[in-house]
């Protein structure tokens, strides 16, 4: 072993534990491995920027354009209301609408996206229903993974591993490719759920208004400030109420006029309501202040949606977003979204104390209570997915139609080989810019640049392991360890090896790491390497089994009510099936 390959692989190993561990965000690691690769010196500057020039990297983010131009026009949304309307009746048509559905939109636009939009739909759907919203929501997820493995644009963890391929001299991945066995996974994949997974998923009803889900009956309460009170004359901010309790002041009503989130400087005066938040303690010992006189629980009633001048709404912590990693005060909730949060579901956990210093994590579900005016602020934050269903956002319907056509014309001119996938979808991008179904500034803020930078980042590390002979030294452990075994068993080998890798970090990393060993064992044992590539390609972006396996198991898991162990109970059946199926038909599509 050579020094060179000595550091790369304590990089790799350092990279491997950082992005599993989850602590620090994924792009924040794909960077700090390509600045210790420079600094070490495994590879050049040109090499630690070429990944931001890479025709993975831009193609990846003209399909967030695109995606964001099918979103804007409203065709994903019409689908998915046309969608859950049909299904309104009975739970199965609704299921294999819902799967069918989401997976055939998925296959061609940014499938986190797509379950974005029909997050808030499908908990409508499950509610007219009578059924737990985990009963569709699971299957919403799974589907947008069957089919984003149907297309090479299905998902950037296909669009990075073709261009791994062509960096290594291979042929890249057309556009339906992938088809031949995606269709199967999707099919077989839609039957399991249908007949099996739906059954094994618990039935944990979401039942009455928000308040109620988030059991806040005990953490609100409405009080009236009499003549005796000490608060009386002073600002809120600095009345004895406020401090000496450490309730927050949520609402203040005065002479029938509501003031949302009073200002600290607003003063307390005799006959005030206030509508205060606070542990259970504390607000047990509003009883004993002189002054203070609690109202009765059926007097008062939480404003909840078209009614007053705030709302509450439950939002998700989407996957890349700001608050990831940080807590509400670090994160400056309040100032940015001029909004409190009630309550958090993190991780299977509902939490009313302590939420200031609760660290949160993609897929925490928020109870947040915010004036109508800021809502939409709320909603269009990239930090976000909105689960309640409200008036949805102004959509360009009568651009439907050119919005279907440039992503039918993208797909299509890619099908056919006439032109690179770079070209048409940067070109598709630009007309979707042209057409007016995009402004110049929503095309930018479309682009996930978190996604950006993790795919800039983690394809240094694949040219370390390349130009070091890390690649080679693994292939050849591989193929010392499985080679006697045959191509058959290496291809599940891979598969296998991906998919509890993706399991617990970054499904692009994963591609990057496996790809090029694939390449390499391929290499060393004189066979074709597509197969292995394949396995790496359909495992990385097919991870049922753990909620952080894949960004749309997270964007569900708060929001279905789910535990880890229901991941592992439907997911991992389902991860079997298909690594079996991978294993037998992949080296028949794809020959050695």
């Amino acid at each position: 072993m050579t020094p060179d390959i000595a550091i790369v692989l304590l990089v790799l190993v350092a990279a491997v534990g950082l992005f599993a561990h989850g602590k620090l965000p994924g792009d924040l690691v794909a960077l700090l491995v390509m600045v210790f690769l420079l600094l070490l010196g495994q590879i050049s500057p040109e090499e630690a920027i070429a990944g931001f020039s890479n025709t993975a990297t831009i193609t990846v983010g003209a399909m967030f354009i695109l995606s964001a131009g099918l979103f804007r026009s409203g065709a994903v949304n019409f689908v998915g209301t046309m969608i859950t309307r049909l299904g309104r009746a009975n739970i199965w048509v609704a299921l294999i609408a819902l799967m069918i559905g989401i997976g055939a939109i998925s296959a061609f636009m940014n499938n986190t996206a797509a379950v974005a939009i029909f997050l808030p739909i499908t908990i409508g759907a499950a509610k007219s229903l009578g059924v737990s919203p985990g009963r569709l929501l699971m299957p919403l997820s799974f589907a947008s993974m069957f089919g984003g493995v149907c297309t090479l644009i299905g998902t950037s963890t296909n669009i990075l591993v073709s261009e791994i391929a062509v960096q290594n001299g291979l042929a890249p991945i057309a556009m339906f490719e992938m088809s031949k066995l995606g269709l199967i996974f999707f099919g077989v994949g839609v039957l399991y759920m249908m007949l099996i997974g739906v059954r094994l998923i618990p039935d944990r009803q979401r039942e009455g208004a928000l308040d109620v889900q988030y059991g806040m009956g005990e953490y609100l309460v409405e009080v009236v400030v009499g003549a005796k009170a000490k608060s009386v004359g002073k600002p809120i901010g600095e009345s004895p109420l406020a401090k000496e309790t450490g309730v927050e002041v949520m609402d203040l009503i005065r002479g029938g006029l509501r003031i949302p989130f009073p200002a600290p400087t607003t003063p307390i005066l005799e006959g005030d309501i206030l509508r205060l938040r606070g542990e259970v303690e504390k607000i047990a010992k509003l009883q004993e202040r002189e002054g203070i006189s609690i109202r009765p629980r059926e007097r008062w009633e939480i404003r909840q949606l078209g009614e007053g001048p705030t709302r509450q709404v439950e939002v998700i912590i989407a996957p890349g977003s700001r608050l990831q990693g940080r807590t509400l005060k670090q994160a400056r909730f309040a100032e940015w979204f001029g909004a409190m949060a009630l309550a958090i579901r993190h991780r299977g956990r509902l939490m009313h104390e302590e939420l200031e210093l609760t660290r949160l994590e993609s897929g925490d579900a928020l109870l947040v209570e915010v004036p109508v005016e800021r809502l939409e602020t709320l909603r269009r934050s990239r930090d976000f997915v909105m689960v309640t269903e409200l008036a949805r956002p102004e959509f360009r319907r009568r651009l439907i139609i050119p919005a279907v056509a440039i992503i039918a014309g993208v797909v299509a001119l890619a099908a056919m080989g006439l032109v690179p996938i770079l070209v048409v979808a940067m070109v598709g991008a630009v007309l979707m810019v042209l057409t007016g179904i995009l402004s110049l500034e929503e095309a930018y803020d479309a682009i996930d640049w978190k996604v950006i930078f993790l795919l800039a980042g983690v394809l240094t590390l694949g040219t370390a392991m390349a130009n070091s002979g890390t690649a080679r030294l693994l292939a050849d452990l591989v193929v010392g360890s499985m080679g006697t075994l045959g191509p058959y068993a290496l291809v599940g080998a891979f598969y296998g090896l991906t998919s509890l890798l993706t399991s617990t970090m970054s499904n692009n990393a994963t591609a990057v790491l496996l790809a090029p060993i694939a390449i390499a064992t391929a290499g060393t044992l004189g066979i074709d390497p597509r197969p292995l590539l394949m396995a790496v390609a359909f495992a990385a972006s097919a991870s049922f089994m753990t909620p952080m396996g894949y960004q749309t198991n997270l964007m569900i898991f708060s929001a279905g009510n789910f535990k880890f162990a229901d991941f592992v109970r439907v997911g991992g059946p389902l991860t079997m099936l298909f690594f079996v199926l991978a294993t037998i038909l992949i080296p028949k599509f794809w020959a050695f």
